[in-house]
């Protein structure tokens, strides 16, 4: 784990004023935060009204950074508001007084950065191939995918969260320490949850990208992700897991897996305590319909 007093001193000195506008509390970045896992990437912290050192927060960390403040600043002009969502919760006293940990992606290295890493070693070659032609044509990779998402979690766990632990005031506790995302960024909170569940007690996953690619048909990707998911599912008496799922565009694809994913969570001890599956009828793959329904599993996670 690095620790050094080095690192946190030069990434503090790249911590700046809010950068994005929010409608309460405020957002700090840090510029360019730099790994020896992954490639360096912005991080927007968001900070709620009357955040006081003499308190402790909760963390929420998000994937997707660039994506969940401001919709003046994003390329489809779309955001999730998490500063308004979680504000009004916070001050109405529905969930823990949190931060939100903005992890900005890396373009072409998204689906690579969020795709479950060791689930990939069970496909052939002619499915890798599959895969990798079909995230090119998309747009999605410049070369053949490889996933490297074990070593962005290792980048979360061992690098950013010591430092958001370090800086804010925090808990530091699992029970107190979430990550969420949607698409790509569901399949990969779960992942996290998964990979380190005495890390990260809660996940929130919108619009789980099950299909790993855009088709359902001839599509090795979901059953090896459910089979993986069976046999490293977290304690369900101590960690909670939302999911949801609309029915237009992308997510259409999606309602076969969830309810396959749905048998798993029942066979695997997880009740309506620690574990909620929502449809959403008629909403799309979008920031703007994840931001209408973002403070269902806001609430779910982070209940008082």
């Amino acid at each position: 784990m690095i620790k050094t007093g080095f690192l946190f001193f030069m990434i503090t000195l790249l911590t700046q004023a809010q950068t994005v506008k929010v409608t309460t509390g405020k957002v700090e970045r840090i510029e360019k935060f730099k790994s020896q896992f992954v490639d360096a990437r912005n991080v927007d912290v968001w900070l709620p009204e009357g955040y006081s050192t003499s308190e402790k927060y909760a963390v929420l960390y998000m994937h997707d950074g660039q994506m969940l403040f401001d919709p003046a600043s994003t390329w489809n002009k779309q955001a999730w508001q998490v500063d308004a969502i979680a504000g009004k919760l916070i001050a109405e006293k529905q969930i823990q007084k949190c931060i939100v940990v903005g992890i900005w992606n890396n373009d072409k290295k998204r689906h690579p950065e969020y795709f479950p890493q060791k689930v990939y070693p069970s496909f052939s070659v002619a499915q890798k191939k599959l895969i990798s032609d079909e995230l090119i044509k998309r747009g999605k990779i410049d070369k053949e995918f490889d996933p490297i998402s074990d070593n962005y979690l290792k980048f979360i766990v061992k690098e950013l969260k010591p430092y958001i632990d370090q800086t804010y005031a925090t808990y530091t506790d699992r029970k107190h320490t979430f990550i969420s995302g949607s698409s790509m960024g569901g399949l990969i909170s779960l992942y996290a949850i998964c990979e380190y569940p005495k890390v990260f007690g809660g996940a929130g996953c919108l619009s789980t990208h099950w299909t790993g690619i855009y088709q359902n048909n001839d599509n090795p990707i979901p059953d090896a992700l459910i089979s993986y998911f069976k046999n490293h599912l977290p304690n369900p008496k101590n960690h909670k897991i939302y999911f949801d799922y609309g029915d237009k565009t992308l997510d259409s694809l999606y309602r076969p897996w969830q309810l396959k994913v749905d048998v798993v969570m029942k066979s695997k001890g997880f009740t309506k305590e620690h574990w909620m599956t929502q449809f959403f009828e008629g909403k799309n793959h979008s920031e703007e319909a994840w931001r209408e329904r973002f403070h269902v599993p806001l609430a779910f996670l982070l209940r008082r």
